[in-house]
C-alpha cells in the first residue's frame, strides 16, 4: 500500500492535478489488483477509464510489475444524491 501511495503522488497526481483532478488510493487487493478512485475534473470526465489505464495503470505497472491491474471505483457524491432526494421528494408532495 504504502509503495502504490508513493507512485500515486509522485507520477499520478501531478499529471491529475494539471487537469484539476485527483486521485484516492482505495486499496490493494491480495489477488494483485489497486482499486482507485478519481475525484474533482476526473470524476465526471469521459476520459476516465483512458486516464486509469493510460497513466494510473502505466505508473504503477512502471515500479510495481507484479500488479494484474486497476479498478476504478466509482462513488456518486454526496451533494448529487441529496439534489437527487430534494427532487424526488418535491413529486411526492
Amino acid at each position: 500500500m504504502e509503495k502504490m501511495q508513493q507512485v500515486i503522488e509522485q507520477k499520478v497526481r501531478p499529471a491529475l492535478n494539471g487537469h484539476n483532478g485527483d486521485i484516492e488510493l482505495v486499496e490493494v487487493t491480495s489477488d494483485g489488483f489497486v482499486k482507485v478512485r478519481l475525484t474533482g475534473a476526473c470524476a465526471s470526465c469521459p476520459g476516465a477509464q483512458q486516464t486509469l489505464s493510460d497513466i494510473v495503470g502505466a505508473s504503477i505497472k512502471e515500479v510495481c510489475p507484479e500488479i494484474k491491474g486497476v479498478v476504478l471505483v466509482q462513488q456518486v457524491s454526496e451533494n448529487l444524491i441529496n439534489e437527487a432526494l430534494k427532487i424526488l421528494r418535491k413529486d411526492r408532495i
